[in-house]
């Protein structure tokens, strides 16, 4: 049949096929950064658990903008789609859940998540408490974290389980805002006086990556003179110079899971939202100085 269809240049009419049953079999999926690698791997994760099920997933970069956010949530609507995936930007009102819910869109989000409603991410505070207490017990006592600039769930989660981390140690938290990008990063920390924090608790991979930078154009080295952790443990840490010590979420993971809390919500829309929030491991390799001495 499929042989015959390619013969006649038969094309399957999705639209006719919307009609009859008014499902499309297509997601949209809102990514807030595409650039960062962890984006880029947790898209793939849901694209694969997507097509597993037989949906098309069609994509779009917000950028952190709410209003492209917004504009591209009514194409979303008007295509139709059978759901939404989305990563909120920065500055999202609380009120887009509730009115993605008077939409009637079964919705979900990943990574970044309203109060309540289906969600799926990484256990953030868990993850930067574990970096902390690591720090804390190779004899660390002024650590800084650095990163996390934008006001949102994940920077507001990750600066309190290193605060409380440190509350805890009766030390007193240091905040190095910076936005998410090596280069800002690295200036930075190029910039800690020698007698600076002796060692760096990153909002993530990419701010560490320029951690790293800043340390070696100001002729020191992480690991033995400034200990750097990251977190998500995204492909290139492990192949970094220092290899990155960081905090493993896989977001490939956390993509499958977010598409599969959003099926769950389409084909059970009266049930209870399913909430997924994944364990948080801490990977260590040479960036935080903890393979340095047991060599000595």
């Amino acid at each position: 049949m499929r042989e015959a269809a390619a013969r006649l240049g038969y094309v399957y009419d999705r639209s006719a096929a919307l009609m009859r049953s008014g499902k499309s079999h297509t997601i949209g999926l809102l990514v807030c950064e595409i650039t960062n690698p962890f984006y880029a791997e947790l898209t793939a994760g849901v694209e694969e658990a997507l097509d597993d099920a037989g949906y098309v997933t069609m994509m779009a970069n917000t950028s952190e903008s709410v209003t492209r956010q917004r504009r591209m949530l009514e194409r979303f609507r008007e295509q139709p789609v059978d759901g939404v995936l989305i990563m909120p930007a920065t500055g999202t009102p609380p009120g887009l859940a509730n009115e993605l819910l008077s939409w009637g869109v079964p919705h979900a989000t990943v990574v970044r998540g309203f109060r309540r409603g289906a969600h799926a991410g990484p256990d953030n505070r868990a993850g930067t408490r574990l970096a902390t207490e690591h720090l804390l017990t190779l004899g660390h006592r002024r650590i800084a974290f650095l990163g996390g600039a934008a006001k949102n769930p994940v920077s507001a989660g990750r600066w309190e389980g290193y605060a409380r981390t440190m509350a805890k140690a009766v030390l007193v938290p240091e905040h190095l805002p910076c936005q998410t990008d090596i280069g800002q990063a690295a200036q930075m920390v190029q910039e800690l006086p020698l007698r600076g924090p002796t060692a760096l608790v990153c909002f993530n991979d990419s701010v560490a990556f320029g951690a790293l930078l800043g340390l070696q154009r100001s002729g020191r080295m992480a690991g033995r003179d400034v200990a750097v952790i990251g977190f998500d443990d995204v492909r290139e840490a492990a192949f970094w110079y220092p290899p990155l010590t960081t905090v493993r979420v896989a977001p490939r993971v956390i993509g499958q899971a977010a598409a599969r809390v959003l099926l769950h919500r389409i084909t059970n829309p009266e049930a209870e939202p399913l909430r997924e929030i994944l364990p948080a491991t801490l990977v260590i390799r040479d960036s935080c100085g903890a393979n340095l001495r047991k060599a000595v």
